[in-house]
């Protein structure tokens, strides 16, 4: 049932063919994660909204210019190891999986699998933008000081999304 409503959903986004390029596997391994941290319970359609955010940050001039730099933006130091390997601080981060100090191992290989494939064709593929150009979002329970500078755009399950006027 949810293939196919996936299916549905997904077709009915597509406004065109394929994109001009095609993502790199890095890019899509990092929006992949960044949709499964962040949305791995909500439906396609908010996978797709958080997937869209990261996307929006992309193109958007104020962040960095690459999904793997957008999702791993924040302050880093390096590790107490020695190891030379710089880890983002606690707390500091875009997104708070990448850095919340909790292991980013993925349970659950068969959902992973399935938002890859959603991250590929987001990259991929021109579709509507169902989060109307939002950059920022965050959960429905609560009120980041953020949110009283950007402008609501819209609400998808469990997320408030939000646009960040030029």
């Amino acid at each position: 049932m949810e293939q196919a409503l996936a299916k549905l959903l997904l077709g009915v986004l597509l406004v065109g063919g394929s994109g001009t390029a095609s993502a790199s596997n890095q890019e899509v391994s990092c929006l992949a994660l960044n949709i499964y941290h962040e949305a791995r319970s909500q439906s396609i359609a908010g996978q797709i909204a958080v997937g869209q955010v990261t996307l929006n940050r992309v193109k958007d001039s104020r962040f960095p210019d690459t999904v793997c730099d957008v999702v791993m933006e924040g302050p880093h130091r390096a590790s107490w190891s020695g190891s030379g390997e710089m880890i983002p601080i606690r707390n500091r981060c875009q997104f708070s999986w990448y850095c919340d100090g909790k292991s980013d191992k993925i349970h659950n290989e068969d959902k992973y699998r399935t938002i890859y494939r959603l991250a590929r064709m987001l990259l991929n593929q021109d579709m509507v933008d169902i989060t109307t150009g939002a950059t920022h979002y965050h959960a429905y329970y609560v009120s980041p000081a953020w949110a009283k500078t950007k402008t609501r755009t819209t609400k998808i399950e469990d997320h408030i999304f939000y646009k960040w006027e030029k």
